[in-house]
Order: C-alpha cells, then structure tokens, then sequence
C-alpha cells in the first residue's frame, strides 16, 4: 500500500510540473506538507520526492528546502566594497611602491592599506602582473606635453628627457620594471615615445636608425633612474647612508691607491677628497643629457 502511495504523490507531482503548476526554482511541497496533504508518513513522503531527485526533476537547495530543477538562476554578482575601485587601487599600490619599493608590493599589502579584505582587490585587478602595469602606465601618464610642440628637436628632446626623469625622481621602482629589450606596452609610456621620435622625424632617418637613436635615448634614463630605487634599496638593506658605507670602504680604497697600479684613479680620489665632493644624480643626468645629444647633433649633421 505503501509503495502504491508514494508512485501516486510522484505522479501528481510530476504532472504539476509538466503543466507549469510548479516552474523551475519553485518549492515543492515538503515531506511535511505531502504528509499531511496526502495522510501519509513522512518517510512515504520523503521517498516520493526522492523518486523525483533520481529523475532529475527536483533538486535540493540549501536553507530553500527541494526545488524544481531547471536552469539554475543567474548567480548574484557580488557586492564591490564601498568605495573600492581600480582606480583606487592603483594609486594606493604606488603610494606603497613609492614609499617601500616594488618588491614591497603584494596584493595582500594594498588590501590592508585599504582596509579591505585580502581578496577584495581581485575583482578589479587579476594579480600583482597586471596592477603593475597598471601602476606604471598611470605614473607615465602623470605629466604630458603642450599640445603644439615648439622648439628645434634638441629643445623637445631635452623636454622628453626632463619629463622622464620627473617620473623616475617621483617613482624611483618605475626605472626597474623591464630592461630596454622588453618594453613595456603601456599607452602613456608610447606618448613619451612619440614626443622623442617626433622630435627626430623629418631627418631622413630610416625606421631602424630612428629606433636606435630613441632607444639610445630612453636607456641613458632609465639606465641613471635605476640609481635612484638601488640607492634606497642598500640604504634599506645595509642601514647605513652614503657616506656611512663609503667609510666602510675606504680601506679597501686605500690599499688600491698604494699599490701604484692606478695614478689617475687614486690623484682624482685623492683630490675629491681633499675638495670635497657629492654625487648628485641630477647634475650627472644634466651632464650626460648634453653630451648625448651632442652626439646626435653630430650624427644628424
């Protein structure tokens, strides 16, 4: 008798879902309620609805109790932390670059400055790959240049120049993302580019003489840049500033000025010392800037 019941509960139950009484995501009714409905036991019930499962015509869902089976509803996308954007998130990871270095950065670390949690940055940027890049092409968009170009081309290549270096003084681990054999493909880093080669078009050189003169170029640059983030780097590292490290070193200074092999290195050391000196990396950009596109002065010539 009760075998008969339970194929009978099935039954109707199949029906009402072939006509639509009950669409998919609907409630089926519960063991309970069949119980009650049909006046049988709840485990008559409970094998009813299982007959069905097996059919694949129900489904249980949690906390909603068995439902009709059918397209599963499209998932809610999840809420975005308020106040959370790309955006944000990117400007927060080069503040945390600027002020530790790059290999600082993790996508942990900007989640905890934030205040968010450790996952939340992921649904704007894929990984730590992609917000580097996405860190880079926003600091290279950070200055420009006028919209109608004035000057011969040295006086626009020592824009270029002054504006790069701009960048590299105000985000020193922008110099040691990629060497120059692998550039980066980054919007804002092309319109430096295009300022350079356009600055040098109009010359008759051909593609391969106008790359090697901007790729010359943009590696004296980055090339005195990547002094910038290696010195804060071994001050970090060491503890000890400049001039504290060059006291370490002076013994070993010494011993190569005694042994007579080097007379100009050690009367130039000699005469620093006596005169006092300061490597200032500006000054040694200005100079090599000049020398550089004297050099090309001459090459176009």
């Amino acid at each position: 008798m009760a075998e008969q019941r339970y194929l009978e509960i099935a039954a109707e139950l199949r029906r009402r879902i072939a006509d639509g009484e009950l669409v998919p995501g609907a409630k089926v009714p519960s063991t309970r309620r069949i119980a009650v409905e049909w006046g049988v036991a709840t485990a008559t019930a409970a094998k009813a609805l299982a007959a069905l499962g097996q059919e694949g015509l129900v489904r249980a869902e949690p906390r909603s109790g068995t439902v009709v089976a059918g397209r599963k509803p499209e998932p809610k996308p999840r809420p975005r932390p308020p106040g959370l954007s790309r955006e944000r998130i990117v400007r927060t990871a080069i503040t945390i670059a600027d002020e530790e270095g790059i290999a600082a950065l993790s996508m942990r670390g900007v989640a905890a400055r934030l205040g968010v949690a450790a996952m939340a940055p992921y649904r704007y940027v894929a990984g730590r790959d992609e917000l580097v890049l996405l860190m880079a092409d926003a600091a290279f968009g950070e200055r420009g240049y006028p919209a109608r170009p004035s000057g011969d081309w040295r006086t626009r290549l020592e824009l270029t120049g002054r504006t790069l270096w701009s960048l590299y003084r105000r985000h020193p681990w922008l110099a040691q993302l990629s060497p120059i054999t692998r550039p980066l493909p980054l919007a804002n880093l092309a319109t430096h580019a295009e300022e350079a080669l356009s600055a040098l078009d109009g010359f008759g050189l051909s593609a391969k003489q106008l790359c090697d003169l901007h790729v010359l170029f943009f590696s004296y640059i980055q090339g005195v840049a990547i002094h910038l983030e290696r010195e804060r780097h071994a001050a970090g590292t060491s503890g000890l500033t400049e001039d504290e490290w060059l006291a370490t070193q002076a013994p070993g200074h010494t011993a190569i000025m005694a042994s007579g092999r080097h007379p100009v290195f050690t009367r130039m050391l000699t005469t620093l010392e006596e005169d006092g000196y300061d490597l200032d990396l500006d000054e040694l950009f200005e100079l090599g800037l000049r020398s550089l596109l004297d050099g090309v002065s001459l090459r176009l010539a």
